[in-house]
Parts: structure tokens; C-alpha cells; sequence
């Protein structure tokens, strides 16, 4: 009896997932819209998202100025969101907050295509043209909808992004000065550059403090590599990097390296001072 009955379920359901798939396949190759535009919004509801999204995108057109084309647009670019095509949902946002600029779904499309942008955002060591759109996306949001339900949730990803901006501009800084401690002091040099514009462009970074001690390791390594001519201006600079991290973070964690390198520039600051006595 459990098996047969159990066997009647797997036939009912086997049925009406058959009638299911017949149907939208018939309603698919029909040119009836209304028809379309009726199993679109079913599927839509009941989760269906990517065959509602076949029907919507036939459909889509032809309510351009009608009074269903508000939820129509809507619903086509939702849909591409939740099958995970973040690069079509975007910019079917974007049409729709055009074409719709005053709709109540206005704030929900803001902040989905920002979204969209967002999930498209790579890994933080290759190019960051999605990051930074989806950065001025989001920033336009948060300017926009100070009031919206999503507030919170678009400064969260808003504050990753940045921070994975801040990485991969502090990690080309980092791999300058490991390439530095090569001897090859152009890229020392390129170091410091690179740090002295984090430090300026970042100043409330996570990495704020290990970018202010990579400028002593920087500046240290090119101050006692320089030739004597420019040395003494050098050390100086590893000097004031050094008292800068201690400005800014008195117990910072880098106490004991920094307190290393520090005590060579200083002797050799000393034999300056020395070497200036004895001329005189």
C-alpha cells in the first residue's frame, strides 16, 4: 500500500510539472502578450524567476508607456537579479529608474542595481572598474534614500568596497618596499610615493598604521643605501616617519621593528653630528 501510494505521488507530480513545462513552452511561442505577460507575473510569484524572465524579455517592449510597464520593467530587471545575471540587472535598473524616475520601486531599483554592481565587484588584487562603479552607485543611493530600508545594508557594502580599494592600493605600496630591500632603490623610492598617497588619501584606513611603518622601513632602507650627498637628508625623512607613527599610535604594534630600525638611522645621524664638530 506505501508503495503504491507513493507511486501515485511521483505520477501526480511528474504530471503536473509535464502540464507545467507544456504550458510555457505553448505560452512562450504564442505572440499573445496578454497571455505571456499573465505566466510571467504566475512565474515571478512562485519563484520562477528565469522562466519569467524568457517571457518578460519578449514582452518588455511592448508595454514601453503603458500603464503595466512600471511593473514590467520591474520585474524584468528583479528577475535577472535573482538569477544572478548582475550585469544585465544593473542596467535594466538603470532603464528603469530613467523611465521611472518617481515610482515607488524607485528606492528598491536604486539600491538592487547598486547591488548588482556590488556582487560583480572582483577580488581586490586585479582591476577595480566595477568596485569603483558600484561604489558611486551606492554612494548615490545612500545620498538619495538616507530613509530607505536598505540604508544600513548599503553603507555595510559601501564600507567593504572601500576597504578592499584601500588593500590593493596599501598591498602596491607593501610590494614596492619588499622590492626595495633589494638594493634597488628605485623602487624605495616608488615606495614612499606610493605610501606618502595612501597616507594622505586614507587617513581612516585599517591600514593606516602599517602603511606609517612601512614608510620607516621605506625611507630607512633608502636613507643607508643613499650616497653620502643625499644621505643625511634621507635619514632625516626615516627620522620624521618614524616620530609619525608614534604620533599616531603611541603602543603601535610595529614598537620593537620600528625601534630597530631607528636606532641605525640615528648612528648614523650621530657620525653626521660628529663629522660637523670636528669640521669646526
Amino acid at each position: 500500500m506505501f508503495f503504491r501510494t507513493k507511486y501515485l505521488f511521483i505520477l501526480l507530480i511528474t504530471t503536473f510539472v509535464l502540464n507545467s513545462c507544456g504550458e510555457y513552452q505553448k505560452v512562450l511561442k504564442k505572440p499573445n502578450t496578454k497571455a505571456k505577460y499573465e505566466l510571467a507575473e504566475k512565474l515571478y510569484d512562485e519563484g520562477d524567476f528565469k522562466k519569467a524572465n524568457r517571457l518578460l524579455e519578449q514582452i518588455a517592449p511592448g508595454y514601453v508607456g503603458k500603464p503595466q510597464g512600471e511593473r514590467v520593467m520591474f520585474f524584468f530587471a528583479n528577475s535577472y537579479f535573482e538569477i544572478k545575471d548582475y550585469n544585465f540587472a544593473g542596467y535594466q535598473f538603470e532603464r528603469f529608474l530613467k523611465s521611472y524616475p518617481k515610482s515607488d520601486k524607485a528606492s528598491e531599483a536604486a539600491f538592487l542595481g547598486a547591488k548588482s554592481y556590488y556582487m560583480l565587484s572582483p577580488k581586490f588584487s586585479v582591476d577595480q572598474t566595477d568596485t569603483d562603479k558600484a561604489l558611486t552607485k551606492l554612494q548615490l543611493f545612500i545620498n538619495l534614500y538616507p530613509e530607505s530600508e536598505y540604508f544600513a545594508e548599503a553603507n555595510i557594502m559601501a564600507k567593504e568596497l572601500t576597504t578592499k580599494k584601500e588593500r590593493k592600493a596599501f598591498e602596491v605600496a607593501k610590494q614596492f618596499t619588499k622590492l626595495g630591500k633589494s638594493y634597488i632603490l628605485d623602487y624605495s623610492v616608488s615606495a614612499i610615493a606610493s605610501l606618502d598617497n595612501f597616507i594622505s588619501d586614507h587617513p581612516g584606513s585599517i591600514y593606516y598604521e602599517d602603511a606609517l611603518y612601512l614608510k620607516i622601513e621605506a625611507t630607512t632602507n633608502l636613507a643607508l643605501n643613499s650616497t653620502e650627498n643625499r644621505k643625511k637628508e634621507r635619514l632625516d625623512d626615516a627620522r620624521m616617519a618614524y616620530n609619525n607613527l608614534f604620533k599616531y599610535f603611541p603602543e603601535t604594534k610595529y614598537k620593537e621593528v620600528a625601534n630597530d630600525l631607528i636606532e641605525k638611522v640615528d648612528e648614523q645621524l650621530n657620525n653626521f653630528s660628529e663629522q660637523k664638530n670636528l669640521s669646526k
